[in-house]
C-alpha cells in the first residue's frame, strides 16, 4: 500500500501541473498508462481531474469505464483522493461526487476530506485567506499537500465492539426504507446500535449564523436552537463509530428533516474532527434517483464534513407500495450482501 498511483490526462493546464507538483513533493506518485491499467487492488490512487468547459474528464471517465469492464470488485482494498480544476467557477463539487460514487462502488474508500477543488481563478478559495495571509495559489498548493501528507499517512483504527447510530424520519408503519434497514440489522453482528427517529418539528434548519456564533455556541456544546440536536443527537455521533443514514427518495433529495440535521451538524464540526467515523447508507426510491441521494451524501458528509467513506457504502433499491421492498428480486441475498460487506469493513 506504500506506492501511490497517480490518473491524470495527458494533457493538462498549468494549475492542475501546480497542483499535481505540489502533491509530489510529499510524496512519490506512480503514473498509470490509462491505455494499459494494472491490478489496482489493494492500492493508493490519485485522480487529477481537469473540468472541461461542460465540466467533463474524458481521460478520468474513460478510466473509470475500464474498470467497470473489468470487475465489480477492480478497487477492493483501495484508496483513492481528487485533485479537480474546473475551467469554469462550476462543476468541482458535482464531478467530485460523481466520481468518489463511482469508485466507491468499485470497493475504493475515501478518507474524509478526500479533495482538493479549483474553479477558474482560484475563487473558491477565498475564504481561505481570513486563516493563511499568502496568495491563492499558495493556497491551492499548501492544500494539495496536506492532501497527500493525510493520505500517505491515513489508517483507520479498528473496533471490536463498533458503536453504530442510525438516523431517519421515517414511519414504522409505512417505510421501505425502514423495513429494509431491519433486514440487514437482523443480520450484523451484536454490535452497540442507537436509532434516532427524528420527527417533523422536532430539529429546525440551521440557522446561518456567523461562523464567530457558531464557533462560540459549539464551544459550550450547543447550537442556537438547541433541541434533540444537542440532547441525543450530537451525543449519539461523538459516541458513534458509524454512521448510518436510512433516506428515503423525496423527490431525487434528502427528505427536509435528514437535511436540516446535516446542517445542523456544523456546530459538532466546529468543536471535533470527524476522521475517525464512517458512514454507511440505506436508500429506497419509489422509482430511480437513488444514486442522486447518495451522491448528496458523498458530498454533505464525506467531502464536506470529514466523515470516512467505507468500501459499498451504500445499498439502493426500488420499492414504492408499503412492503413493496419484501418483494424485491433477491432482497434476501442483497441484504446477506450488504450486512457481509459492513461486518467486513468494522471488524
Amino acid at each position: 500500500m506504500n506506492e501511490i498511483f497517480l490518473a491524470r490526462p495527458d494533457d493538462i493546464s498549468l494549475q492542475m501541473n501546480d497542483m499535481i507538483n505540489a502533491f509530489s513533493e510529499e510524496v512519490n506518485l506512480n503514473t498509470l498508462c490509462l491505455d494499459s491499467i494494472p491490478e489496482l487492488r489493494n492500492k493508493k490512487l490519485v485522480l487529477a481531474v481537469e473540468l472541461d468547459q461542460i465540466g467533463y474528464c474524458k481521460a478520468i471517465y474513460n478510466f473509470i469505464s475500464k474498470l467497470y469492464e473489468r470487475d465489480k470488485d477492480s478497487l477492493k482494498g483501495s484508496s483513492a483522493v481528487l485533485l479537480i480544476y474546473s475551467q469554469s467557477d462550476l462543476f468541482t463539487k458535482k464531478a467530485a461526487q460523481d466520481i468518489i460514487f463511482l469508485l466507491n462502488r468499485l470497493g475504493c474508500e475515501f478518507m474524509g476530506h478526500p479533495v482538493v477543488e479549483a474553479t477558474m481563478e482560484l475563487n473558491n478559495l477565498q475564504t481561505w485567506q481570513k486563516i493563511m495571509d499568502t496568495s491563492l495559489k499558495e493556497i491551492s498548493r499548501d492544500l494539495c499537500k496536506r492532501l497527500a501528507v493525510r493520505f500517505l499517512n491515513d489508517r483507520r483504527e479498528k473496533n471490536t465492539k463498533p458503536q453504530l447510530a442510525v438516523l431517519h424520519a421515517s414511519s414504522n408503519k409505512t417505510s421501505n426504507t425502514l423495513a429494509l434497514w431491519n433486514m440487514i440489522y437482523e443480520r450484523l453482528p451484536n454490535w452497540s446500535v442507537i436509532e434516532l427517529h427524528v420527527e417533523n418539528g422536532m430539529v429546525k434548519d440551521c440557522r446561518g449564523c456567523s461562523f464567530k456564533e457558531c464557533a462560540h455556541y459549539s464551544s459550550q456544546q450547543g447550537c442556537f436552537y438547541g433541541g434533540m440536536m444537542i440532547e441525543e443527537i450530537y451525543p449519539a455521533i461523538e459516541n458513534s463509530d458509524v454512521l448510518i443514514w436510512l433516506a428515503p427518495n423525496y423527490n431525487d433529495a434528502l427528505s427536509a428533516n435528514l437535511t436540516a440535521v446535516i446542517n445542523r451538524i456544523t456546530a459538532l464540526y466546529r468543536k471535533m474532527s470527524f476522521y475517525d467515523k464512517s458512514i454507511y447508507a440505506v436508500i429506497v426510491s419509489g422509482n430511480s434517483g437513488s444514486d442522486s441521494l447518495a451522491r448528496q451524501l458523498i458530498g454533505a458528509l464525506c467531502i464536506n464534513k470529514g466523515f470516512r467513506l467505507p468500501p459499498y457504502f451504500c445499498m439502493m433499491e426500488t420499492a414504492n407500495d408499503p412492503g413493496a421492498i419484501n418483494r424485491v428480486i433477491n432482497i434476501e441475498q442483497k441484504v446477506e450482501s450488504f450486512a457481509e460487506v459492513i461486518e467486513e469493513y468494522l471488524e
